[in-house]
C-alpha cells in the first residue's frame, strides 16, 4: 500500500513548510549539487575539430512562443554585450541545450585572458538563442559556470533579477547565500516562498535560524521517523539544534563532499570545515570578517586565481597588517608589502631587489596576471637596470596596458622583439623562442585561416558557440595541442576579439600553464 508520507507530518509543520509537489525533497540533494557538479545536459551533439564539442550544426529544435512582456532569464545580464565587443545576438541560431553543453565544456582552469572573455559572455545581456531557452538550460549553465569559478557575487546578482524563480534557480540562490554568510535573509525568503525550498534539512535549519526551535526539533524527529533525513545529517541537525547535546560527544566525521548547508552548521557547532580542498566557491565563506587573516588571504588567493575577486581585493588582504611570522603565506605578504613600498618610493634599487622575490612568489601561486594588473603599468615608468627592466617588460605585457607597454619599449634581443610583436600583432620577421611561440606566430600571420568546418559555423549564425569552442581550443593548446593554439587564436581574431587573442598569445608564451 502506498502511503503519502507528507500527510503524516504534524499539522503545524505542514503549515510552516508545504512540501513541493514535483518530488520528495529528501531525494534531491541540490545543496551540494548546485556547487559541486555542473547542470545536467543532453547528450553531446556534433563536433567541430577533434575533441572540441560544439553546438552549431544540429537540426533546428521546436519553435517556441514567448508571450510579450514575459521575463526570459537567459537574456538577463549585468552589462551590455557591447562593453566587451560582443554582439547582442551572440547566440544566433544555436540551440540552448547545445550552447549549455559547450559552455560546460569550457575549463575553469584556463588562461586569464580566456577566463576574462568567459566572464564577459556569462555576464552579458544577450538575446535569447533560437529556441528561447524554454527550460532555462543555458541560464542555469551560466550560473553554474560562475559557481565553478567561485564568482558568487555576480551569480547572485543574476539570480536576483528573476521575479519568479523556479526551484532549480532558488536552490542555487540559497547555496550562494549560505556561502556568503547571508543565511538569515535566505531563510526569510524561504519562509515566504516554501514551495520552492531546497531540501528538508534546509527547512529545519531555517526554522531554527528564524527562532522557531520547537518546530525545527519536531521536524527533525519527524524526518528521522520517516527516513527523509539520513543519519549523518540527522546527527548534525541534532547538535545544531541542541548544543548541550554535543557536550562531551566525539566530533562528527567530516563529510567528503559537504554542502554549503553542512558547512554552515558545522561552523555553528564549533567544528568548522577547512575549505582548501573543497570547490573554489566554498572559499568565499572564508572572506568574512570573522575569519582569521591567514585563512582570508589563502581564500583570496584561490579566488583571485580564478578571477572571482579583483586583484585590488587581494592586495587589500596582503596589506592589512604586517606579517607576524614567516614561511608560506607570510613570505608572500612580506614580499608584496616590501615591493609596494619600494615602488611607492620610486626607489629603483629597492625595486630591483624586491621585484624578483615577489614575482617568484606570484609565479608559485599562479597569480602573475593579478600582480601585473596591479603593478605592470607603474613598473614601465621607472628607470631600471637591464635585468629588472626585462622582467618589468614581461610583467607589463601581462597587464591591461600591454600594448602601451610594448609601444614604449625598444626590444633588447629576439625574445623581446617577438613579445612586442605579439602585443602589436606585428610578428613578421620575429623569431619565436619555441614551438609554442611558433604556433602563436602562425595565428598572427596574414596567411592564417580557419579550417573549413570551423569557418562554416561563423557564417551560419553560431558565433557564440564558436567562441566557446575557441576558448576550449586555446586551453587545450596551453597543455600542448599546438594546432589548437593556432586555430583558437585565429578564431578569436576572426570574431573581432583582437585584444583577447593578443593577451592570450602573450600568456601562452610568458606563463607556465601546461596542465
Amino acid at each position: 500500500m502506498w502511503i503519502n508520507r507528507a500527510s503524516l507530518l504534524p499539522t503545524a509543520l505542514c503549515l510552516a513548510w508545504p512540501v513541493a509537489a514535483e518530488a520528495p525533497l529528501s531525494a534531491i540533494d541540490w545543496l551540494s549539487q548546485s556547487v559541486a557538479t555542473p547542470a545536467a545536459l543532453p547528450r553531446p551533439g556534433l563536433q567541430i575539430g577533434p575533441g572540441h564539442p560544439t553546438s552549431p550544426l544540429s537540426s533546428s529544435g521546436p519553435i517556441t512562443v514567448t508571450p510579450l512582456g514575459r521575463q526570459v532569464p537567459v537574456t538577463l545580464g549585468l552589462a551590455p554585450a557591447s562593453r566587451d565587443g560582443l554582439p547582442r545576438t551572440l547566440w544566433g541560431t544555436s540551440r540552448s541545450a547545445d550552447l549549455a553543453r559547450s559552455l560546460a565544456a569550457v575549463p575553469a582552469d584556463t588562461l586569464p585572458a580566456i577566463r576574462s572573455l568567459l566572464y564577459a559572455i556569462l555576464l552579458a545581456e544577450l538575446a535569447a538563442p533560437s529556441d528561447g531557452d524554454p527550460q532555462e538550460t543555458l541560464f542555469l549553465a551560466r550560473v553554474d559556470k560562475l559557481l565553478d569559478l567561485g564568482a558568487l557575487d555576480p551569480a547572485l546578482a543574476l539570480l536576483e533579477q528573476i521575479d519568479k524563480p523556479k526551484p532549480e534557480t532558488f536552490r542555487r540562490w540559497f547555496d550562494i547565500s549560505l556561502l556568503l554568510g547571508h543565511e538569515n535573509y535566505a531563510c526569510e525568503v524561504m519562509a515566504r516562498s516554501p514551495e520552492i525550498a531546497p531540501t528538508f534539512p534546509a527547512r529545519i535549519f531555517c526554522l531554527a535560524r528564524l527562532g522557531d526551535w520547537n518546530a525545527a526539533a519536531l521536524a527533525l524527529r519527524t524526518g528521522r521517523t520517516l527516513g527523509t533525513i539520513d543519519a549523518p545529517m540527522a546527527d548534525l541537525l541534532e547538535r545544531f539544534l541542541d548544543t548541550e547535546f554535543a557536550d562531551g560527544a566525539p566530533e562528527l566525521p567530516v563529510p567528503d563532499r559537504p554542502s554549503p548547508l553542512t558547512l554552515r552548521m558545522m561552523e555553528a557547532i564549533g567544528e568548522p570545515v577547512a575549505t582548501t580542498t573543497l570547490p573554489v566557491a566554498f572559499a568565499q565563506s572564508e572572506l568574512r570578517s570573522n575569519i582569521g587573516w591567514k585563512a582570508r588571504i589563502e581564500a583570496g588567493e584561490r579566488l583571485a586565481r580564478t578571477g572571482a575577486i579583483p586583484p585590488n581585493r587581494l592586495l587589500g588582504l596582503y596589506s592589512e597588517r604586517r606579517a607576524a611570522a614567516s614561511g608560506g603565506v607570510w613570505n608572500r605578504v612580506t614580499a608584496v608589502q616590501d615591493f609596494e613600498a619600494a615602488l611607492d618610493a620610486r626607489d629603483s634599487a629597492a625595486v630591483a631587489k624586491t621585484l624578483p622575490v615577489v614575482w617568484r612568489a606570484m609565479e608559485d601561486e599562479e597569480l602573475e596576471v593579478a600582480f601585473a594588473t596591479l603593478f605592470g603599468a607603474r613598473l614601465s615608468g621607472l628607470s631600471l637596470d637591464p635585468p629588472t627592466s626585462a622582467l618589468a617588460l614581461r610583467i607589463g605585457l601581462l597587464s591591461d596596458d600591454y600594448e602601451k607597454v610594448a609601444l614604449a619599449h625598444t626590444a633588447a634581443g629576439p625574445d623581446q622583439a617577438f613579445l612586442i610583436g605579439i602585443a602589436r600583432a606585428e610578428v613578421a620577421g620575429t623569431t619565436p623562442p619555441d614551438q609554442m611561440g611558433a604556433a602563436v606566430q602562425a595565428a598572427f600571420s596574414p596567411a592564417a585561416r580557419l579550417d573549413e568546418e570551423t569557418a562554416a559555423t561563423l557564417k551560419d549564425g553560431h558565433l557564440g558557440a564558436s567562441l566557446l569552442d575557441a576558448m576550449t581550443m586555446v586551453t587545450d593548446g596551453a597543455r600542448g595541442d599546438l594546432r589548437s593554439v593556432t586555430q583558437g587564436l585565429v578564431l578569436l581574431r576572426k570574431a573581432g576579439l583582437e585584444s583577447v587573442a593578443r593577451r592570450a598569445a602573450l600568456e601562452l608564451v610568458l606563463l607556465e600553464r601546461r596542465g
